[in-house]
């Protein structure tokens, strides 16, 4: 176990190591043991999260305020549409601005070719960690509830097969970081990842020539597929969900035109009979109901949907507990 991690920044599971990460995960289990038994936990007294938002949520906002006030600080909402961030404030500035004033500064900013950049500039100039809430790279903490809800669903990561597999959307045109960050951490647990999806959908080559090392490295493996059916068949961990076609347009008519082709691609019964019996599906929500994924799959006996929702609170509060105490 790694006991010092004070001042760390959160923004992609991929700079953290192995042993780090499973400090994370050791810390959220016992944080979601005291608060099931009601012991206090109060880590971060007086201590003050500043969240900067540039893009809209209901479960990491509501994760993020909760599990501040109940390690015993504070979080600060800050939009950025209705704040000086939207015309003047540079990444600088609120990195050496809020970097003085918080003990910590979480940021959601998922627009493509921006996000991320912006989190780093922030956090070059901040002597607080900088906590990714979602950029258009990497979603480091929704993947860290998703690997706590794995090991509690199906008990050691390794050798277990996990699809993460590109569904329709109709709603708009989602970020990119969630399969990102599920095919580089899931492949640093010894899984054997499936990436399925539609030619235009793409990932980054990058972040494929990470995941295919990690797989080597730690005993996995990682396969990319285009066939649904196939993708799904036999798996222990069914993950689909929609993204963008960010690599092959970023224009929205073309988008369109381009997701519209694939609108049989959605998680339903059929699809889910074909994985092992006791499989598990996930999804990060929301999801385009009926679009996306069936009423029959989202609610039924092996969707896990609300255990992951509720471990966003565990592994957030884990993250802030180390970085920020």
């Amino acid at each position: 176990m790694q006991t010092f991690l004070r001042g760390r920044d959160m923004i992609t599971t991929q700079e953290w190591t192995k042993e780090e990460i499973d400090t994370i995960m050791d810390v959220a289990f016992e944080l979601k043991r005291n608060r099931a038994l009601g012991l206090p936990h109060a880590h971060l007294r007086d201590k003050v999260l500043a969240m900067l938002f540039f893009f809209s949520s209901t479960r990491t906002r509501a994760s993020f305020e909760a599990g501040m006030a109940q390690l015993g600080g504070h979080a600060q909402f800050i939009d950025s549409k209705t704040t000086q961030v939207a015309h003047g404030d540079t990444a600088k500035e609120i990195g050496e601005i809020l970097g003085r004033y918080n003990d910590g500064i979480a940021i959601r900013h998922c627009d493509w070719g921006v996000g991320n950049q912006y989190m780093r500039w922030v956090a070059e100039a901040s002597r607080t960690p900088v906590l990714n809430m979602q950029c258009d790279l990497y979603h480091p903490h929704q993947i860290l509830a998703d690997l706590q809800t794995i090991i509690e669903k199906k008990g050691d990561p390794r050798g277990k097969t996990i699809t993460v597999s590109w569904a329709y959307a109709s709603s708009y045109s989602k970020p990119q970081s969630v399969p990102n960050s599920l095919i580089l951490l899931m492949t640093r647990y010894g899984m054997n990842v499936r990436l399925v999806h539609p030619p235009e959908f793409k990932l980054k080559t990058e972040f494929l020539d990470q995941a295919k090392i990690n797989a080597k490295k730690h005993h996995g493996s990682f396969e990319i597929m285009d066939d649904f059916d196939a993708g799904v068949s036999g798996t222990d961990i069914w993950y689909a969900k929609s993204w963008g076609p960010m690599l092959t347009t970023t224009d929205p008519a073309e988008d369109k035109r381009i997701t519209d082709q694939y609108k049989n691609w959605i998680a339903d019964e059929q699809r889910l009979a074909k994985a092992k019996p006791d499989a598990i599906y996930m999804h990060p929500l929301p999801a385009d109901r009926n679009v996306e994924v069936t009423d029959g799959v989202l609610d039924g006996p092996n969707s896990v949907v609300f255990d992951q929702a509720e471990n966003r609170l565990h592994a957030q509060k884990a993250v802030m507990a180390l970085t920020m105490s």
